[in-house]
């Protein structure tokens, strides 16, 4: 398992490629010849960068669900779409398509930010929107999602 940490600002340039940061492009090297999958958040205006063995993982997930459900399906169309499989190339560069730049309204400036297993893709904008509006409710949110007794038994 992944296990990315850090959050990197750098810029995009006009053709929407990226100078992955070093210290990220370390951690990454192990995966860096399997490719990676970006597609669209669906909780935020981002973009969720996975690599493939994560992708692969979650995809094998998403394909136990049963297809004959309309909801199923409609959820796999819609978690699915935009998807693409994306290579950081010979220079450290990584090209986000031109969709999943209007989608996450990314302009120049960018943060790439660890999410364990996966780099969210933000316009730095409106990273520092979310984090800031976020803010006031982290205590509580961090109580109930980490603060039960059996939270995978660590106490």
């Amino acid at each position: 398992m992944v296990n990315l940490i850090g959050t990197y600002e750098c810029k995009v340039d006009a053709k929407g490629r990226l100078m992955v940061p070093s210290a990220l492009k370390k951690q990454l090297s192990p995966l860096l010849q399997d490719g990676f999958v970006l597609k669209r958040s669906v909780f935020q205006p981002c973009l969720e960068l996975y690599p493939m063995d994560e992708w692969n993982k979650l995809m094998q997930k998403v394909n136990g669900l049963n297809r004959f459900k309309k909801n199923n399906n409609d959820f796999i169309r819609r978690f699915t779409a935009g998807v693409k499989t994306v290579e950081v190339d010979a220079n450290g560069r990584l090209l986000i398509p031109k969709d999943l730049v209007s989608f996450a309204k990314i302009d120049k400036e960018i943060v790439l930010s660890s999410a364990i297993n996966i780099i969210e893709i933000w316009d730095k904008d409106k990273y520092e929107n979310a984090i800031d509006a976020a803010a006031d409710d982290f205590a509580d949110l961090a109580e109930e999602v980490m603060g039960n007794d059996e939270f995978n038994g660590i106490s």
